[in-house]
């Protein structure tokens, strides 16, 4: 069948099912169940015959939604909040993994940035992080503390200050993205070459061990959630460069709310990290190496795992594998 001949076919039905989710009518389970089979089997045919066509990736974001309507309305006997954070979100993080993908290699290369930088410039650690931060630092790496920055303050104040800072940095990560996500690539850049300068100047100064022992203590969920928050803003403004078949507001609105869920689910880890670093890293020194590194392993593990491994785990369980792409 031509591929204009399938669109007239069915395009009284796919503009049925759009008014439905645009509207969020109430349908009964057996009607949403039945508008996702037909979806599904619709895109498959769009991707035998049209792989690279408008239409598939049409059919593509129509059946995300249907498949999101059905478990956001169905009943369940799980709480909504456990249903939240352990359906609807991986299915959004699967929805947009590419954009995910592609900010943590960005966030790899630009740490790479930082360490060349940093190496080949004997400025720049200075330019980056402050003379106050490096000369203090220096003189904690003498007296044989190089974290000893992170035991200043109270662990209540340092908890509560840090995690400010934190969730602060994160929302401007997000926020940023509605400038076509250059106010995010500017403070991913930031902070990304900031951290390479950063750990090449604990590896120059012959305390590179010591510091990842103690900083990414915290450090490991802290920058891995900011990158998400990243990945956040990078694909509203993917939803205004890109809108598909919608346009330009109508793809940012809808675009907003789901990625908006994302963005939500990062706090808790980012709210973990400022309690670890409040309550935890100062006393890295006096810890024994394994229980350093188990947390940050453990940490590392956790976070991974809900924003990279679980969403291809539920894709795979609950959609049985069709090809959202």
């Amino acid at each position: 069948m031509r591929e204009v001949a399938f669109i007239k076919q069915n395009k009284e039905k796919w503009l049925e099912y759009e008014q439905i989710i645009k509207t969020r009518s109430v349908k009964s389970p057996d009607e949403m169940a039945s508008m996702y089979i037909e979806l599904v089997n619709d895109l498959s045919f769009a991707q035998t015959f049209y792989p690279k066509s408008r239409t598939k990736a049409y059919l593509n974001q129509l059946t995300v939604e249907v498949f999101q309507k059905i478990y956001r309305t169905r009943r369940q006997e799980r709480n909504r909040l456990v249903n939240f954070f352990f359906l609807e979100v991986p299915m959004l993080n699967y929805r947009y993994r590419k954009y995910i993908y592609r900010t943590f290699i960005a966030f790899f290369v630009l740490v790479g940035i930082g360490v060349i930088s940093a190496k080949y410039d004997p400025s720049f650690v200075r330019l980056i992080l402050g003379d106050a931060y490096v000369n203090q630092t220096l003189e904690n790496i003498k007296a044989g503390n190089p974290t000893a920055i992170y035991s200043s303050g109270s662990n209540w104040g340092s908890f509560i200050g840090i995690t400010m800072n934190n969730l602060l940095v994160g929302l401007r990560c997000f926020l940023y993205g509605i400038f076509l996500g250059i106010g995010t690539a500017y403070v991913l850049l930031f902070n990304c070459i900031m951290l390479g300068s950063f750990q090449y100047f604990f590896y120059e100064q012959g305390v590179l061990y010591e510091s990842v022992q103690g900083i990414w203590i915290h450090g490991s969920m802290e920058i891995f959630a900011i990158t998400m928050q990243a990945a956040c803003g990078f694909i509203l403004g993917g939803s205004i460069l890109f809108p598909e078949t919608y346009s330009r507001f109508d793809s940012f609105k809808r675009t907003f709310r789901n990625v908006f869920y994302i963005f939500l689910t990062t706090y808790p880890f980012l709210i973990c990290a400022g309690f670890l670093e409040g309550f935890v890293t100062r006393y890295a020194i006096v810890m024994p190496a394994y229980v350093n590194f188990g947390i940050i392993f453990v940490t590392l593990f956790l976070i991974s795992f809900y924003f990279l491994i679980l969403p291809l785990r539920m894709a795979k369980v609950v959609l049985q594998k069709p090809d959202f792409n």
